[in-house]
């Protein structure tokens, strides 16, 4: 995760942008979230580590990053922004801090310098004017010392926005389509601007705030040195408004990949996960001793209009490889799968028999090439993004969670025929699986996610074993739509319509244990080619350690409670690789709490990824800090470490669990 954002890093700090915006940190509380697939996923310690990791990352190249959308922008209906009807996100107290805030906190505890508000309401509020939220949380509780911008549009008012924390509006107008203004002073499409200055003069905010305001701005940017001659200029194509003259003068087309591409392909074979490989069908035997393959689906191969040929990737043409929107970006190449397979198999064999086909609907050519093939491999895929692109009638969020152009078709019409088929899934978040899982010529799954550039080299990894799938599910897979605990607001007749956060904290695997319901598979769930045994499951108190920081919030007064980050518990166990190959195992921790608390029977709280040649065995440290033993008091307004028996669960998925212990504290 953080050689991933420390190469994000230097890319826009080779372009000389100031602000990375990025990490998204919203959970994905619902499958069809459109903007799900630039998250971190459903649980929240899961993407508080992960929302580390990115800020870390970027920052250490001296880009500042910034973690967004503060906060409940958990969909793309009726976000707002720019003159857009705005939903209110309404979410009590405990469940704010416990799930949907908890990433911002962490990244606020190790320094992130940006914070961007979101265009929803919460609770009733505009975010950007949500006082409670900006400085009394974040700048208040938490201590954040950095910049609060506005997402692009996001801002409402003037004085409200201004008052309640935001210390940066961007990118200065009210709404998308008006002229450009150059010069602040005089704007009047902004709420800013010109009626900055008149609510100065009029008292309606004060000078200290415009202080505070310009500090922030500017300490993040001495902070990262960025002022030194050795950052660059910012030479980028201009996004939005401009003339041709002025966009050429800032783009001087300068090449920041390095040599990323070897960092894409290892994470687009870290990322897949392998969810089902009936009788050891994957690894395939080498292409020596196939005589014939056969590829189907339009998302094993090219975009026919060009890999770029879509603005924001507002697209499903071709392999799925990115999904759509602002955090999208465009391709330098794209190797299909197709591709990518062709070329191995044929080097390693040129008297294979291999076949392409990419018409989804073409049963005839696809039952008669399937009937001949040893292995039929079928690329289905899902897409979403964000809500100013419609896709194949998707406005951003999806309609469902069904695979797109007749997927299920395509593979029940290639298994009738073929009895090795293998499928592969490039899809933003769950899709529906049960037309086909449990088909017996089904023999092995791939989730492979949005993979990048590298796409087909990284599923030739995976398929031929060069590399042991290692990746879990970051979400839950249900066999019912029914199933899942939540749903996108998609119509609503209300002024402002309400989206009620009504099932708490039971988002995701913490609702189907909650209420005992089977999933497909489980949060956490992957295979692996290999298997590993665990135990020596220990508890001990962890060395004393110190979390806190030496600098102090510049505006509101606070006293963070940084004693939340100490240590308190060293959990130490052994993993083994009982198999034939060296593989990665993802051990996972998680932590069932005295039933007085009410907590869902276990949350998530510590994973390892560990590497282990056949037969090794290694001892497994996970630490446990403070607020992670601890549940958000709605009465005391602070997090309480409950008294009673908690139960520390080690396994490899989130029902996979294989050393349990229980301890009073």
């Amino acid at each position: 995760m953080f050689k991933r954002a420390e190469a994000l890093g230097q890319e826009f700090r080779n372009k000389g942008v100031n602000v990375a915006l990025a990490p998204m940190t919203n959970l994905m509380r619902t499958p069809e979230a459109g903007r799900s697939w630039e998250g971190p996923g459903a649980d929240p310690y899961m993407a508080g580590v992960a929302t580390v990791q990115a800020v870390l990352g970027i920052q250490s190249t001296r880009a500042s990053a910034c973690v967004k959308h503060y906060i409940g922008n958990e969909q793309e209906h009726y976000r707002g922004g720019s003159g857009g009807t705005a939903a209110s996100s309404n979410i009590d107290d405990r469940t704010l801090r416990e799930l949907y805030e908890w990433p911002f906190a962490e990244a606020i505890h190790v320094g992130v310098d940006y914070i961007m508000c979101s265009y929803n309401r919460v609770n009733q509020t505009y975010a950007c004017e949500n006082s409670a939220m900006i400085n009394g949380v974040a700048k208040g509780e938490h201590g954040f010392q950095g910049v609060l911008v506005t997402d692009w549009a996001a801002a409402a008012s003037g004085v409200r926005t201004t008052l309640a924390g935001a210390d940066m509006n961007m990118p200065g107008f009210m709404e998308y389509g008006q002229p450009s203004e150059s010069d602040p002073s005089t704007a009047k499409s902004s709420y800013w601007g010109v009626r900055m200055i008149e609510a100065i003069k009029n008292g309606s905010v004060p000078t200290q705030r415009i202080d505070d305001m310009v500090t922030r701005v500017l300490s993040t940017y001495y902070k990262q040195g960025q002022d030194k001659p050795d950052y660059p200029r910012l030479n980028m194509a201009n996004f939005g408004q401009g003339t041709p003259e002025e966009q050429k003068s800032l783009n001087k087309h300068v090449n920041v990949q390095a040599d990323h591409y070897k960092l894409i392909r290892e994470i687009g074979a870290a990322s897949t996960i392998l969810l089902k490989n009936f009788n050891h069908t994957l690894p395939l035997r080498s292409p020596k001793e196939l005589k014939t393959v056969v590829v189907i689906g339009s998302d094993a191969g090219d975009n026919p209009k060009g890999i770029n040929s879509c603005v924001a990737r507002g697209c499903n043409n071709g392999t799925l490889a990115a999904a759509w929107g602002s955090g999208s970006a465009n391709f330098p190449y794209l190797i299909a799968p197709a591709t990518a397979i062709q070329n191995y198999v044929m080097q390693a064999n040129p008297s294979i028999s291999y076949q392409s086909i990419f018409d989804n609907y073409a049963y005839k050519d696809i039952a008669e090439a399937s009937a001949q093939a040893e292995v039929a491999i079928v690329h289905v895929s899902s897409d979403s993004g964000e809500g100013y692109i419609t896709v194949d009638g998707n406005p951003g969020d999806r309609n469902n969670v069904s695979l797109w152009f007749n997927g299920d078709d395509l593979i029940l019409k290639t298994a009738q025929v073929c009895s090795n088929v293998v499928v592969v899934v490039h899809a933003v978040g769950a899709v529906d699986m049960e037309p086909w899982i449990n088909h017996p010529n089904v023999t092995a799954v791939l989730m492979a996610g949005l993979p990048g550039q590298e796409s087909g080299n990284s599923e030739v990894d995976i398929l031929w074993g060069h590399v042991n799938p290692s990746a879990r599910l970051p979400y839950t897979i249900a066999k019912k739509h029914s199933d899942y605990p939540a749903r996108v607001l998609s119509n609503s007749d209300m002024k402002v319509p309400q989206i009620n956060y009504s099932e708490r904290l039971k988002i995701d695997y913490r609702h189907f244990d909650t209420y005992n319901i089977q999933p497909r598979f489980e949060f956490g769930f992957g295979l692996s080619y290999t298997t590993f045994k665990y135990d020596s499951l220990s508890i001990s108190k962890a060395n004393p350690s110190s979390s806190r920081r030496n600098t102090k919030a510049v505006s509101p007064k606070t006293d963070p409670d940084f004693s939340l980050y100490d240590n308190l518990l060293k959990l130490q166990f052994r993993v083994t690789n009982t198999g034939e190959l060296s593989g990665n195992e993802v051990a996972q921790l998680y932590v069932g709490f005295p039933s007085e608390v009410d907590e869902p029977p276990k949350v998530l709280r510590g994973f390892e990824r560990v590497f282990l040649a056949k037969g090794e065995t290694k001892t497994v440290s996970l630490d446990l800090r403070k607020k992670d033993l601890s549940y958000w008091d709605v009465i005391s307004q602070a997090w309480e470490l409950p008294n009673g028996s908690f139960t520390f669960m080690i396994g490899s998925s989130s029902r996979k669990i294989h050393l349990t212990q229980e301890l009073e504290i």
